[in-house]
């Protein structure tokens, strides 16, 4: 299959905007309008729904998951653009005019698919900060911003290219600039707690 197209896909995969559909389906209006009006599952927790919460975590990452592994067996040289672009997709979703959600879920899940162990300890740095901090978004900077670091160590570890620690830069850097408006409200001590 050609390149651009498989790129175009893993797009289209990650722009599907679940917490935004599984909301509307379950008759809760539209996420965007609630919380922080983000379309990830920490604000469709907001809404009361822990279930449709849990179901939407599961879907953002799988649409970051699942492209990336579908690529990696027509070509694995596409693989890290394949992952960008689903985290892309998510961020900045076509269907909603550009205006998605953070790309936390979607990232994670596209480290499940190239290194499921460095997934595993995004998610556990995740959930530890969450526990300590309750809040998400500063879960979501500390977990993001140290796998950097850690993916420098794999390569050390692999003797592997550095593939992995650019694309870890590169996300890092995204995940920041997702969360520019949570970085003022915690530096104002005004964040929301999950």
């Amino acid at each position: 299959m050609n390149a651009a197209l498989l790129i175009i896909l893993a797009y289209l995969i990650g722009s599907v905007p679940f917490g935004l559909l599984l909301t509307r389906y379950a008759g809760l209006g539209d996420i965007r309008k609630i919380g922080s009006g983000n379309i990830g599952a920490t604000n469709v927790l907001r809404t009361g729904n822990k279930k449709l919460a849990i179901l939407t975590l599961i879907c953002d990452i799988l649409k970051g998951f699942s492209p990336v592994m579908w690529i990696h067996n027509q070509d694995p040289s596409l693989m890290y653009i394949a992952a960008i672009a689903a985290i892309l997709g998510h961020v900045f979703p076509i269907w909603l005019g550009f205006q998605g959600g953070k790309g936390v879920a979607t990232a994670l899940g596209t480290y499940l698919a190239i290194n499921p162990f460095l997934g595993f300890l995004i998610a556990i740095m995740w959930l530890l900060v969450a526990k300590i901090g309750k809040i998400s978004s500063l879960s979501a900077l500390v977990a993001f911003c140290l796998t950097p670091f850690l993916s420098f160590i794999f390569i050390g570890l692999e003797k592997a290219n550095h593939s992995l620690a650019y694309f870890s830069l590169a996300i890092s850097i995204l995940i920041v600039f997702t969360h520019r408006q949570n970085i003022y409200r915690l530096y104002a001590g005004k964040e929301n707690k999950i």
